[in-house]
């Protein structure tokens, strides 16, 4: 199968180690790519010798035709927003991804939360706010601590939970040029990310991971896009008798029901449905969709899937779904630790070398996804803020801990960040 996979972050990397290794027959393209992505799979470019625009519909369209692409996935936001799988639809191309409508779900709260109460989804409340009188009088209404939103799409900065009320105002003041903002009753509970396959009528579940959103240990500091992630979550079957039984709560309460409801709107989901989860006193509660992979979990739920991914990905692009089995995954532990650039997340700096990869890999049960590299010269530099995943697997959480830190430790980069407590909860 010739695959063309869209995005340059350590999420498509991951995706793309994952096909690379259930079969050697795959060709693998990947566009923009980074410098990982690069050493693995050839990185797809125009008929002007550029990198292919994973953003331009027409692009992306025309080289799938003339390469004989035979699946597209999109990985990141931005490319689904934009309409790619729009266009590659209408050409016949088999895409896994949402089309623009559906990926609203994502791109705009606001639609989310309005496809959630029309599906009797459980979700928290939620006020729309377009003046700074409008958040301050929502602020209010619902309390502290206060959970403010953009609207729209914000790499996965846009949200604050703070019981400054001043510091709420201010990041909403940040989004309010761009929009709406939305004000949220805040939930405490813990936090579940679970991916579920659709082709826009089946849904089949993945298997769940907990991320960790702030910079410093303890959960301290700023939000990020994501500083670590593990995967499975033995703790769920304390509350809800095993994981399975939680996954199909989720899949008849959440992911089912929406998947409906767009469909009944003429608005067909098909990709990858991202469901952000709060485990509340009173149940479960949504607290955000995706229209895609997460970012950092997809480095450890894939890491431990069993069946195909490029078989799953293919029936949900082409309607099938209903013909596959539920996912299943491997017995094993795995755990990502995400190292980011000096700076991160407000001003990162970027354009240092990293080094020690190559020892860093050579621990057992270890791999590297990269996020934000580049090629200078000889040199691997830093492009961005969160800069490698180092993923590490085991029978325990206790030896993927170990291995995941072990690699990190060889790897060389100034001002470097990460968390030490990644997956310390469960770990044997």
């Amino acid at each position: 199968m010739k695959i063309l996979v869209l995005g340059s972050g350590a999420r498509e990397h991951a995706i793309i180690l994952a096909l690379r290794a259930e079969s050697s027959a795959h060709e693998v393209l990947a566009a923009p790519g980074n410098a990982g992505i690069a050493d693995e799979v050839a990185i797809a470019h125009g008929p002007d010798g550029a990198v292919l625009n994973a953003e331009d519909p027409a692009a992306v369209t025309i080289f799938a035709n003339e390469h004989a692409v035979d699946l597209v996935v999109i990985g990141p936001e931005a490319p689904l927003v934009a309409g790619v799988a729009d266009a590659l639809r209408e050409r016949g191309i088999p895409v896994f991804g949402p089309g623009r409508a559906a990926a609203q779900l994502e791109g705009s709260k606001t639609f989310a939360k309005r496809v959630m109460e029309a599906a009797g989804v459980p979700t928290g409340r939620a006020v729309r706010a377009r003046t700074r009188d409008e958040v301050a009088a929502a602020l209010d209404d619902l309390g502290s601590p206060h959970v403010v939103k953009a609207d729209g799409l914000a790499a996965g900065k846009g949200v604050i939970v703070t019981e400054d009320r001043e510091a709420a105002l201010a990041h909403a003041e940040t989004y309010l040029p761009s929009g709406a903002v939305l004000i949220e009753e805040f939930l405490a509970g813990e936090e579940v990310s679970l991916f579920f396959l659709s082709d826009g009528d089946t849904v089949r579940p993945l298997s769940p991971a907990q991320d960790y959103k702030r910079l410093e240990d303890g959960d301290g500091g700023p939000n990020t896009g994501g500083m670590g992630a593990y995967s499975p979550l033995p703790w769920l079957a304390e509350r809800f008798g095993s994981e399975a039984a939680f996954v199909d709560l989720v899949s008849e309460t959440v992911a089912e029901p929406v998947i409906r409801q767009l469909d009944a709107e003429g608005t067909p989901f098909i990709g990858l449905l991202y469901a952000g989860l709060i485990l509340t006193e009173q149940g479960v509660k949504v607290i955000e969709f995706n229209a895609r992979f997460g970012d950092p979990e997809t480095q450890v739920v894939l890491p431990r899937l069993v069946t195909p991914l490029s078989e799953l990905l293919l029936a949900a692009a082409s309607g099938t779904l209903e013909d596959q089995p539920r996912p299943e995954f491997a017995d094993l532990a795995a755990v990502t630790v995400v190292l980011a650039s000096e700076g991160y997340p407000a001003g990162p700096v970027t354009g240092r070398p990293i080094t020690g990869l190559d020892a860093a890999a050579t621990v057992p049960g270890v791999h590297l996804a990269h996020a934000a590299t580049a090629r200078d010269g000889d040199a691997l530099v830093a492009t961005g803020g969160r800069v490698l995943n180092v993923v590490g697997t085991g029978e325990g959480f206790g030896e993927a801990r170990d291995r995941a830190y072990g690699a990190l430790s060889a790897i060389r980069l100034e001002g470097a960040q990460f968390r030490t407590d990644i997956a310390a909860r469960v770990a044997d």
